[in-house]
């Protein structure tokens, strides 16, 4: 069989290329970093992903570097260019500018990947620290940025190619073309179909359960209602109990709407567990969002435990089932072990790890992206209004409602205000450092930083251009956020608050606000995603906490922009919601991904 492998280097990206080749009918198989040479040699290409590591660090990951005496094509992607450039005889270093975000780059040569391209500059999107400032010997540039010199590398002759920015992401212009120039240059064959994945996923279920039973936790979500509806149609429905937990967690009515939805669909197999009190208590005076996680993952665990001993489930005939993609598991850091942890997923907390390694979870999604899963959905005959669901973390809102106890603002704020203000200084807006903080993605790396909110008159571009520009320069914020109101900020109060009945239902009030205006003006399918956040702050001494707007348009979760929604849409929905008691400012989130996460928890 034809392929093409991708060595996994432990960045956000290896699975995300494996899609992205497949996607273009290319079989692609994904190994360790250190996988020995001669396995390797019946590849058509080799691909080497990104890495939160430095290549000249001790504990970068093993690699076999006999790889480039293969005679085989290779294309190194980020990390993977600087592991080339490094093993061949050049030189790494960290850069005196790190990218994160959007770059245009000026092409050299239209020449290998670059063949057959129209234009001399395309937009890309980056997410590195270090660069290669010494190419080997027979390496000569085939494109560049303003501050990356090597933005893309080739020797010719070995067919070996090295780009510091990500083709595989949705967000780089012309991605796809430079991959499928690679799979040419490798000579692959295409014959990978998603029906293919679909009988080898039915029968990799079948062998894993054997005379098995799968007790399916189901969230009501399009990973797991797919992953439900798999295991059915791959065992039967007598052979799958699907649990559906209430958390007191789940948007405005969601529990109703889940039960009928699957039932409208044949999957009446499907069980309601009501645990949101238990949920809240747990949650009672919790601020630090990790801790959050894994008090959730781990309440998932104990009442499944629980309702499995009432129905005198036998835990040696019954296997775990959960929806989890494979987004979840490289931001928890599992992949190959080797990528950085972003934040913990409720289906990766260490009692599910260790369920795991004993054989007692089964999770036939676990590979894909949301888009293939979306894809999947339809292949097994899922409704439009399920497969199109937007996604909505497991945690549900408690990692949409942040927690505080007192202000918290980076090492000499003010003065760090101050710069930050004189960098804006040819624009109308003006910026505050909020006292909490946030998740974001650097360089394939977790942070938790702090956000920067702007205001003042201003459009979509100028912000998109200042939040990538600020996130690069500073280091202490790695979210930028636009005030739709009020109009000007004077000051900044920290509410002590933790997850509560009170401030899930004022946020479940409010993301239904958005929810139904998106609907109604048919923007569903546009913005992939949603997010709606509660923040405990007090704007101008109005006594009310804030609201954050997150829509992002993506694909596969691991890069996003922010959504440009038309303004009259943000000032109705803004409207709506500032009519809700207790809340007094809203905010528009204006960061991509990176540097900031799609969720701020």
């Amino acid at each position: 069989m034809d392929k093409i492998v991708v060595l996994d280097f432990g960045g956000q990206y290896a699975h995300l290329i494996a899609n992205r080749i497949r996607k273009l009918g290319v079989y692609c198989e994904i190994r360790a970093p250190w996988t020995p040479a001669e396995k390797l040699v019946n590849s058509r290409g080799i691909i080497l992903s990104g890495s939160p590591a430095s290549v000249y660090d001790k504990h970068a990951p093993k690699f076999d570097k006999r790889i480039f005496q293969l005679g085989i094509p290779v294309l190194g992607i980020c990390y993977g260019l600087q592991l080339m450039v490094h093993h061949l005889g050049g030189l790494v270093q960290q850069g005196k500018v790190s990218e994160y975000g959007k770059a245009e780059i000026t092409l050299k040569k239209r020449e290998g990947i670059f063949k057959d391209f129209d234009v001399s500059t395309i937009s890309v999107w980056m997410s590195h620290g270090d660069a290669a400032q010494k190419l080997p010997l027979g390496f000569e540039v085939i494109a560049m940025t303003r501050d990356c010199p090597f933005a893309a590398i080739a020797n010719f002759q070995r067919h070996f190619y090295g780009v510091q920015f990500h083709p595989e992401v949705q967000h780089t212009v012309k991605g796809k073309q430079i991959l499928e120039n690679f799979i040419t240059i490798c000579g692959a064959a295409r014959t990978w179909t998603m029906e293919g994945y679909l009988e080898k996923t039915m029968r990799d279920i079948q062998k894993q359960v054997g005379e098995n039973k799968v007790f399916m936790l189901v969230s009501g979500g399009v990973d797991s209602t797919v992953a439900f509806a798999l295991l059915n149609k791959a065992l039967g429905k007598e052979r799958v109990y699907g649990l559906f937990i209430d958390t007191g967690l789940m948007r405005l009515n969601e529990r109703i709407q889940v039960e009928q939805s699957l039932k409208e669909i044949g999957l009446d197999n499907l069980h309601v567990y009501d645990a949101s009190k238990e949920f809240m208590r747990s949650l009672m005076r919790v601020y630090h969002p990790e801790r959050k996680r894994h008090i959730i993952g781990n309440k998932f665990l104990s009442i499944q435990k629980r309702v499995a001993y009432k129905l005198n489930l036998n835990a040696h005939e019954w296997l775990i089932g959960q929806g989890t993609i494979y987004p979840d598991t490289i931001e928890t850091g599992s992949s190959s072990k080797l990528a950085d942890t972003i934040k913990t997923h409720h289906n990766r907390v260490p009692q599910i790890e260790t369920l795991i390694k004993q054989g007692k979870i089964i999770e036939p999604l676990k590979d894909l992206y949301k888009d293939e899963v979306r894809e999947l959905g339809k292949k097994i005959g899922l409704p439009d209004e399920l497969v199109w669901r937007h996604p909505f973390p497991g945690p549900g809102l408690a990692v949409r409602c942040l927690c505080a106890r007192n202000e918290e603002y980076p090492p000499r704020h003010l003065e760090l205000e101050r710069e930050i203000n004189m960098c804006l200084g040819d624009t109308e807006l003006r910026g505050k450092i909020l006292p909490i903080k946030s998740v974001g993605v650097q360089g394939d790396s977790r942070t938790y930083r702090h956000p920067l909110v702007l205001f003042g008159d201003t459009d979509w571009d100028t912000l998109e251009q200042i939040s990538t520009r600020l996130t690069n320069q500073f280091r202490e914020i790695n979210r930028v956020l636009y005030s739709v109101t009020p109009h000007v900020i004077e000051n900044i109060y920290v509410m002590n608050r933790f997850v509560g009945p009170k401030r899930i239902f004022l946020l479940q009030k409010a993301d239904k606000i958005v929810m139904d205006i998106l609907q109604e003006k048919e923007l569903t399918q546009n913005i992939w995603q949603f997010p709606v956040v509660l923040l405990p702050l007090i704007i101008n001494e109005k006594g009310q906490e804030s609201v954050v707007f997150r829509p992002v348009q993506s694909e596969e979760a691991m890069t996003a922009n922010f959504a440009k929604i038309d303004w009259k849409t943000i000032h109705e929905m803004s409207k709506q919601i500032l009519e809700l008691e207790d809340i007094g400012a809203v905010f528009y989130d204006v960061t991509n991904k990176p540097p900031g996460t799609i969720e701020w928890e």
